[in-house]
């Protein structure tokens, strides 16, 4: 029989209806590189992640012990008829978790390791008595005798005859034995400050001038100082030094307390806990268990680079081992694409009868480097703290770790990989994508860059709009078939045949007025950088990856406008600022809220409105409602079996937990006193359950409610629902959400920057995008993106491009301009890529 018949080329996936697809069945080619396109909210993520990706990785762990299963995080099953010929899944998420503070590039990567191994066997160690011993195979075989064999790990001196021991691997880490023990391997100390203990000294004690009093669990701590004699109602600054003694050094005791609730009524307590203003801080340290918690405590501290391992993090006893004329501390400050010059130096000082051992340590290096220097990640260093990467560059890293395993038969489903890339990376990461399928794998990307769509073997397009709109298999075929697909959104924009040009809206006559000029003198690679930013224009900071962008304006610019209108020094790299801008508003890709609690009525004002007006009403009066009640947060009018979570988690010990409807409710949050108010015959649960297209005529007499949902359709998130989970929304709807409080003002002396604010956008959105802009611009805003998207580059009024290219070899400013005048004579790297872009869509130049 022969084989090829009855091989498997491709998934299929029927009856899908996860999110908003509409009992979709598609087929998705194996061993190819297969690419989803569609508008945001149009339901690519719910096939690539919600069905993909949740039934692959399913399917996967069910083939393990019961007893692995239970401590392995599980995706839920898939709201899917039938899924066939899956393989097992992995994913790269669009947001990948970041980093604890004691992690850096170098341990992420795992290139770390391996430089820790080469300076335990390679290493030239020094003796007690201060004599150098040369490198050599004596050293590099003491730490591989048996663990209980005579003279483990012992090395003798040849001048002096000392004996010490050997470092391991493990002795050059600092998140073990190598670690500093001042700073315990973080390459930081805390101090307090003892400035912030009091937020505001015109406040009295009960309006809470205390701020490390306002830690969880202290709100009650005024109470216990008026028990001590200290007036509560009195500005702090008013206080006698006695009073003001005790807030700041009152004894750490316990001591009896009368707390009177709002309704008069007294309750008392003998051994009431007080804690002064300094304990409160430092108790709350003992106690912290989340990063959230972490970062209110730390807000009481100011931080520096420790002074015994300045900012190594590693003992400086181990520095004295050197390797290729370096320290371990020094070759950790090195690019990932410089480590191939120290492997030269190493391996030319070495003896003949150890360059086996180097070859064999270097060549495990270069092959966990090679993934990371070609997906573009050559400048970053080994030391960099993990937690100030961006997005992209995290994606990247992870990516480059799964390339290493080399493995068979896996489905790999990426979530815009393009995120934080300049057009030249792109080709790197395609490469690598052609790697993971010649390794016998399958892919599937969800992105929107129309240079990776264009080159996939597939196509699987979503649509044909958002939300309720879409849900819809609208087009599928190779980039050359749906270029002459009517039906596809994303063929017009591969063929080079889509409107990409937009309407410039004029600045204001006195524009020049709000003209900016600032200089960085030297901070991370920027060096004597002096840059003008256009008032009331429309201006991108592009680059290379790793070139300088954020450091230029987020860490620069915006701290310095903030410093300079409330009359605080200039950050210490700012050398000069010439500005008339008082405001910046600084828009980034983050979630929106804090938890499945939080919904679009929620973070905008629509459900306070929508509580004022169900309260308002006669048949709520009748009940004694008032405006909590109508709140899914507040115990009288949530469900109270889900506790207005609408669902409930079932854990059944090595199954994945199920998230189940909550039966009493119906996923409505609300109970039924509450759901049986009507308005117009809506209760609140049908208005929630409305899309903002939907709400728009059902609210036309409540002005305020209408304004903010006719925003929102500016915006382009008129397919959203009022109750929708605002944490689930991709990083562009989260950007454009933030600013629904800034469009309706005018905007004249404001910066807004935008980072990387076409994260998640299909190209038509990045049109409303611009629309958005647009709008802020009329009404007087100065804007600055920082981008790598040449459809936002094209319609900018300026372009500020540095390089050329990332980390040592960029920093520089390569070109300023106009788009059409930078494209006449590109001279950078970015400029270049635009002119082909322009010369693709048939733009004048």
């Amino acid at each position: 029989m022969d084989h090829k018949q009855n091989e498997v080329t491709q998934i299929e996936v029927r009856g899908g209806n996860v999110h908003n697809l509409k009992n979709i069945n598609v087929d998705i080619p194996l061993h190819q590189f297969v690419a989803i396109s569609g508008r945001s909210g149009s339901g690519k993520s719910s096939l690539a992640m919600g069905i993909l990706y949740a039934e692959g990785s399913r399917r996967y762990l069910e083939a393990l012990s019961t007893y692995t299963r239970r401590r392995i995080s599980q995706s839920k099953g898939a709201q899917v008829r039938e899924v066939k010929h899956i393989p097992s899944a992995l994913a790269l998420r669009q947001r990948p978790d970041v980093p604890s503070e004691r992690s850096t590039v170098g341990s992420i990567t795992e290139v770390f390791n391996v430089v820790r191994l080469i300076f335990s066997r390679l290493g030239s160690p020094v003796c007690p008595n201060g004599h150098r011993i040369k490198p050599s195979l004596k050293i590099a075989q003491a730490m591989d005798l048996p663990a209980d064999a005579v003279g483990m790990g012992m090395l003798t001196c040849p001048i002096c005859g000392v004996q010490f021991m050997a470092k391991s691997a493990e002795d050059f880490s600092f998140n073990s034995s190598g670690r500093c023990p001042k700073c315990n391997g973080t390459g930081q100390v805390r101090e307090l400050d003892e400035n912030k203990l009091i937020g505001d000294e015109n406040l009295t004690l009960d309006e809470g001038a205390v701020a490390s009093w306002h830690l969880p669990g202290r709100n009650f701590m005024p109470t216990v100082a008026a028990t001590l004699g200290v007036r509560t109602d009195v500005p702090y600054k008013d206080l006698t030094k006695h009073e003001q003694e005790i807030v700041l050094h009152g004894a750490k005791q316990q001591y009896p307390v009368d707390f009177r609730t709002s309704t008069g009524r007294v309750f008392h307590t003998d051994n009431t806990l007080y804690e002064n203003a300094y304990e409160a801080v430092y108790d709350s340290l003992k106690t912290v268990k989340s990063e959230r918690s972490m970062q209110k405590v730390n807000q009481f501290f100011h931080f520096s680079v420790c002074p015994v391992c300045h900012g190594s993090r590693l003992n400086p006893d181990l520095l004295s081992q050197i390797v290729g004329k370096k320290n371990i501390a020094e070759v950790a400050e090195l690019a990932l694409g410089d480590l191939s010059e120290w492997e030269r130096v190493t391996k030319s000082e070495l003896p003949a009868n150890m360059q086996q051992m180097a070859n064999a340590l270097f060549q495990n290096l270069q092959d966990t480097l090679a993934p990371l220097l070609e997906l573009g990640l050559d400048y970053l260093t080994l030391a960099r703290n993990s937690n100030t990467l961006s997005t992209g560059e995290l994606q990247r890293i992870q990516l480059a770790k799964t390339l290493r395993t080399e493995t068979t038969g896996v489905l790999y489903v990426l979530d815009e990989p393009s995120i934080g890339l300049h057009p030249d990376n792109v080709k790197g990461l395609l490469h690598v994508f052609r790697t993971l399928i010649e390794q016998g794998n399958s892919l599937v990307v969800v992105d929107h860059d129309i240079d990776i769509v264009g080159v996939a073997d597939w196509i699987i397009e979503i649509g044909p709009g958002s939300g309720t709109q879409g849900g819809q298999i609208i087009a599928t075929g190779t980039p050359a078939q749906l270029q002459t697909d009517s039906h596809s959104l994303i063929g017009p924009f591969l063929a080079g045949k889509a409107p990409v040009m937009h309407a410039k809206v004029a600045s204001q006559p006195h524009a020049n007025q709000l003209q900016t000029t600032f200089q960085v003198g030297d901070y991370y690679n920027l060096h004597d950088v002096t840059a003008t930013i256009p008032g009331n224009q429309i201006t991108t900071v592009t680059g290379f990856s790793g070139a300088g962008k954020t450091s230029l304006i987020l860490a620069s610019l915006v701290p310095a406008i903030k410093a300079h209108a409330q009359g605080r020094p200039l950050p210490p790299q700012v050398t000069k600022l010439q500005t008339n801008l008082q405001h910046v508003v600084s828009v980034d890709a983050k979630p929106v809220g804090k938890n499945t609690r939080s919904s679009l009525a929620t973070y905008t004002n629509i459900m306070d409105h929508l509580r004022k007006l169900f309260a308002s009403l006669a048949a709520a009066k009748e009940q004694h409602y008032g405006v909590s009640a109508f709140s899914y947060n507040n115990k009288k009018g949530a469900c109270p079996h889900c506790g207005g979570l609408g669902v409930i988690s079932l854990d059944i010990q090595y199954l994945p937990d199920i998230e189940q409807t909550c039966p009493v409710c119906h996923g409505k949050r609300y109970n039924d006193e509450i759901q049986a108010i009507k308005w117009h015959g809506y209760s609140i649960v049908d208005l929630l359950d409305l899309s903002v297209r939907d709400a728009l005529p059902v609210f036309q007499s409540v002005a305020p409610i209408q304004r903010t949902l006719q925003m929102l359709t500016e915006i382009g998130l008129d397919y959203l629902h009022l109750g929708e989970s605002t944490p689930s929304l991709s990083g562009g709807e989260a950007q454009r959400l933030k600013l629904i409080n800034h469009l309706g003002k005018h905007q004249e002396k404001t910066l807004f920057v935008f980072d990387e604010p076409s994260i998640g956008l299909h190209p038509l959105d990045v049109q409303t995008l611009l629309g958005v802009m647009n709008q802020l611009k009329q009404r007087g805003a100065t804007i600055v993106i920082i981008t790598h998207d040449l459809e936002l580059i094209a319609n900018a009024d300026y372009i500020i491009d540095l390089g050329p290219k990332g980390g040592a070899a960029g920093g520089k400013l390569m070109a300023t301009g106009t788009p059409q005048a930078l494209v006449q004579q590109p001279t950078s790297l970015t400029t270049r890529y635009l002119a082909q872009y322009f010369q693709k869509f048939g733009l004048a130049q």
